[in-house]
């Protein structure tokens, strides 16, 4: 048995029965790292990559060859790294999209939030609706850098068609953290509402979001002052 041993099924135990509450973040990546090295003290490597990239998000966030970088951080390693926010996304969008049916742009938030989960780059989604506004499918359908985003309507109208839309609601992110719909984004919006129109399905929504923010168009009535 191995000096370390015993410290590694202490911090086991110590998370099976309280989840992670108690953890510091080094404790809680160190106990991440029991499963790609088995054996020996990884807690140095732990608060390597967090001083090295300025917190856990920043570690996660990572490139894998940044994260290969630090000494002790192999391919596996930092495999598992890229995968945890990968996976969690995965999770939150499994446990969200069931019989979802949209009442309130609260429903949208909720639905929209796991394809952003951990987003570094501007992306836009595509969810669509039959008539009673039950959700038929969330589609991707653009990611770019930073600040990169465009609407394109023949894209949108030919993934509202595939699944025999009645109504679609876009959503894009702000990686600047301000959700505040730009110029760009309430002219192309209207005029999006109109090419779909031609094709009677109706956009319900738009929805602009951040970590911790949305905005939701229609409630904010750039939408309504389209019709």
């Amino acid at each position: 048995m191995g000096i370390h041993d015993g410290h590694r099924d202490r911090m086991k135990a110590e998370f099976l029965q309280g989840g992670l509450t108690s953890f510091s973040d080094p404790r809680a990546l160190e106990l991440l790292l029991f499963y790609t090295r088995m054996q020996g003290d990884v807690n140095p490597t732990a608060h390597t990559l967090l001083d090295t990239f300025g917190s856990l998000s920043g570690v996660m966030d990572a490139d894998v060859s940044d994260l290969m970088a630090v000494p002790g951080v192999g391919q596996n390693t930092a495999i598992l790294l890229k995968l945890i926010p990968a996976m969690a996304s995965r999770y939150l969008s499994s446990r969200t999209r069931e019989d979802v049916i949209v009442r309130s742009s609260a429903d949208l938030r909720d639905l929209f939030f796991p394809c952003f989960f951990g987003a570094r780059n501007e992306m836009t989604y595509l969810a669509c609706f039959d008539a009673k506004l039950k959700l038929l499918g969330v589609r991707k359908l653009r990611e770019g850098g930073p600040n990169s985003t465009e609407i394109d309507p023949r894209q949108i109208a030919a993934a509202a068609l595939s699944y025999n839309a009645s109504a679609v609601v876009l959503a894009h992110n702000h990686t600047s953290g301000v959700c505040t719909p730009s110029s760009a984004d309430i002219s192309s919006t209207r005029t999006l509402l109109q090419s779909l129109r031609g094709i009677d399905i109706y956009l319900y929504d738009h929805i602009i979001m951040t970590d911790d923010d949305m905005v939701s168009m229609r409630d904010s009535g750039y939408l309504e002052a389209a019709y």
